[in-house]
């Protein structure tokens, strides 16, 4: 009888580890190197709301500022990752970001890659949200490139790592190394080329951020904190010479991703991928080629 009552107990309680992705098999993040932050990166504004203190980053929003960060150096590939917590609670409105970008060099025609994390409100998750632009498609007349996620766990509770993979051929979004898409070079037109640098920032968004503005930042929960470690940015400046190797997310030197990370990154996007802009009829197509080419 005991056994039987052991069987039933295994066959109603679902398994704490059914809803994590298989494991990608390689760990890029493994292979490149943490950098204090005063190493790599500056403050960019908001400097009265951001600390650094127990080899973390804290930048935070209140009603009077938000707060970024930009790397010392500009890209033109590699690996570029931090450790990263979010605020539990009401965050809706409140974007806390991770992203390339060359908006100050080129403004008003500028590339940015993007790792977004959408505020919510009680009892809801996370958003993350991924976003490419080229060649100003970011500035006015707005064509995002959106694939956006409900993680597999509560960013709140502990860091976790993000990375965004750039190589002449490829974009890859990772997330505590496991791959969430691959953004490939199909056209020239539809990938960015330009140096870029790295940013982070945390800033009112409430009028797209959170069910497309449906739900606005609330000051009476600020500040809105977030907290950034374990960073790493390593690859070819905009400096290095031009036999610089791009770096890549598998153990092959010449990009891509294994059997096994495909894998993974399949079962994310079947089982945690909530919008898919190549996916949406609402969209016009003929402005994102890359949806079929």
């Amino acid at each position: 009888m005991a056994f039987f009552l052991f069987l039933l107990l295994i066959l109603l309680v679902p398994s704490s580890n059914a809803q994590w992705p298989p494991s990608p098999g390689y760990w890029p993040s493994t292979r490149f190197n943490s950098m204090s932050f005063y190493k790599g990166y500056k403050n960019l504004w908001g400097p009265s709301h951001q600390s650094f203190g127990q080899n973390a980053l804290t930048i935070w929003l209140d009603r009077t500022s938000g707060s970024g960060f930009k790397s010392v150096r500009p890209f033109r590939s590699g690996y570029f990752g931090a450790s990263i917590k979010l605020q539990p609670g009401y965050t809706a409105g409140v974007i806390t970001a991770f992203y390339l970008s060359n908006n100050e060099a080129h403004p008003g025609f500028h590339d940015e890659v993007d790792i977004e994390f959408l505020g919510t409100t009680f009892g809801k998750p996370y958003t993350l949200q991924t976003n490419v632009y080229i060649r100003g498609s970011g500035d006015g007349r707005i064509i995002g490139r959106e694939m956006k996620f409900h993680l597999w766990f509560d960013p709140t509770q502990n860091f976790h790592h993000y990375a965004i993979l750039w190589s002449p051929k490829e974009l890859i979004f990772l997330v505590d190394d496991v791959p969430i898409r691959r953004y490939p070079r199909k056209s020239d037109a539809t990938f960015p080329l330009r140096p870029m640098w790295v940013y982070g920032s945390i800033w009112d968004a409430s009028s797209w951020a959170t069910e497309d503005g449906k739900y606005k930042a609330d000051y009476k929960y600020q500040p809105f904190v977030a907290r950034y470690t374990n960073f790493k940015a390593t690859g070819c400046s905009a400096y290095s010479p031009n036999w610089c190797h791009p770096v890549s997310a598998s153990p092959s030197r010449s990009g891509g991703l294994t059997g096994q990370q495909y894998r993974a990154m399949r079962w994310v996007q079947s089982h945690n991928l909530v919008y898919d802009y190549c996916r949406d009829s609402k969209r016009d197509h003929s402005l994102t080629p890359e949806c079929w080419g």
